[in-house]
Formats: structure tokens, sequence, C-alpha cells
């Protein structure tokens, strides 16, 4: 049984520490948030297609059919998009839920103690489940479409990772933020909507011109999509590896930052909430 000694200041001294001896409540939760996403839904993880099919389709007709945008070499538009949609989907869902894990777990925050960084990380974990059965409903385009990676895929963890550390950082911002603010709960929402129309999501980054390429890619999350879908199309969609040092840079500031801020905060959740 591990032996709990509350002793001034050594929490603080042993905060990365005691995120490891708590590793099975960070398991715990992750599970938990998994089990109960999708509980008392009358068609239940089927949910995670049917968004996902109609984000595509319908992004495929509104701005493939209706706006005319194109796509790159010989990669069927719909795909482009898809290509686009698998790391959004993940990153708005792992953002939304850790931005209000702090608060929906205040119940056990106020009463136990643990490093409360296990709360939004474990709550980003559980949107991988999502990604993992999107990625199976990809597959599926692909072979309809006939059209198959090479192997630059291996390369694929790398931008999930990447987008995983972006999400962790704006979710340990907002998780903060919202404990105090609770305006952030109205905010977040409005974040990932607006997100969804400048990341590229729905169109290549060929169509941006030259001259505001670099200040587009001040949005982290299009280095992460642009590396996507090159993983994906076999490099017909180019990199462009000055957004791409740009975007690991600044995740790395947001995810430094985050910690930073969200530990200089979480002493006094139990109080707030």
């Amino acid at each position: 049984m591990k032996e709990l000694i509350i002793e001034s200041g050594k929490a603080e001294r042993q905060y990365w520490k005691d995120i490891w001896a708590y590793r099975e409540l960070f398991y715990f939760l992750a599970w938990r948030d998994i089990l109960v996403r999708y509980k008392q839904t009358t068609i239940g993880i089927a949910w995670a297609v049917i968004r996902t099919f109609l984000t595509v389709v319908i992004s495929a007709i509104i701005f493939g059919r209706a706006a005319k945008l194109p796509s790159v070499g010989d990669v069927p538009y719909t795909l482009l998009v898809f290509f686009g949609v698998l790391p959004w989907n993940f990153f708005s869902a792992a953002l939304t839920d850790a931005s209000a894990s702090v608060l929906s777990n205040g119940n056990l925050i106020s009463k136990v103690y643990f490093p409360r960084l296990i709360v939004p990380a474990s709550a980003i974990i559980a949107g991988l489940v999502d990604f993992a059965i999107s990625l199976a409903l990809l597959a599926v385009f692909m072979i309809y479409y006939r059209f198959m990676p090479d192997w630059r895929i291996v390369f694929l963890p790398l931008f999930l990772t990447l987008a995983f550390a972006t999400a962790m950082g704006a979710g340990l911002w907002l998780a903060a933020l919202t404990v105090k603010y609770r305006d952030f709960r109205f905010i977040t929402p409005f974040i990932v909507q607006f997100g969804f129309y400048i990341s590229g999501v729905t169109f290549s980054s060929k169509v941006i011109p030259d001259n505001i390429r670099l200040i587009y890619s001040l949005n982290p999350l299009v280095g992460v999509i642009d590396g996507f879908r090159w993983c994906m199309t076999r490099g017909q969609s180019p990199m462009y590896l000055p957004g791409l040092l740009i975007s690991i840079a600044l995740t790395s500031l947001l995810l430094w930052s985050g910690i930073r801020y969200f530990r200089a905060t979480e002493k006094t959740f139990a109080d707030i909430i």
C-alpha cells in the first residue's frame, strides 16, 4: 500500500514523481472517459463514424463542388478533406474535453490530493479512441478511391504526437482559465468552430499566397494538417518546412507555458470549484 506523507513543500518537490505514482488513477480516469463517451446512446460508438463521415461528405460538397476548391495531384478532393478532418477532429475533441475536465471532476479534486495534471491529460487520451475509429473509416475511403499511401505513412505517428502536444498545451490553458473564469465554457466552442476555417481543414495550403504563407503558419494546426496530408498523399501535398518548424516551436512554447500556468493555478482549484 502506498504511504502518503503530507509535508510542507514535499508535494511541489516530487510533483513529477507523484504523477508516476498515481498512474493507476490516470488509467482509471482515461478508461472512464472512454466508457462514458457514448454511454446511454442508441448506436453507441457508431457516432464517431457518423460524425466523421458527415463532416467529410458535407465539407467535400460545400467546398469541393460548390466553392470549387482544388485538390493536389491525383488525390480525390474528398480524401484531401478527410486527411484534414482526421487530425482536426482529434484536436478539437481533445481540446474541448481537456478544457472542461477540471470542472467536471470537481468532486474528486476538492476531496483528494493527486497531481491535477492527470485530469486534462487523461481526457485527451480518451480522444485517441475516436481517432482510431476515424482512421479505420479513412482506410475504407482510400480503398473505395483506390488511393494508397506510400512509405511516408510511417511518419504519421510523429504528426499525431504534434497534434497531441498542441491539444495538451492549449487544453491546459483553457482548463485552468475555465475554473477561474466560467465564461471560457462558452468561448471554447467558438475557438473550435473558428479554428476549423483557418486551419486548412478543407483546402490545401498551396492556395495560400506565398507572401502570407509564413503568417498563416503561425497557427500550429496548419503544420499538423500539412504533415498528415504529406504522409497520406504520397508527398503530392507538399510539406512547407518553415511552417512545420514554426508549428513545432509554437507547440513547444504552448505546451511549456500551459504546464507552467496550470501548475501555478492548480493549488487554488479545490477552493474555487
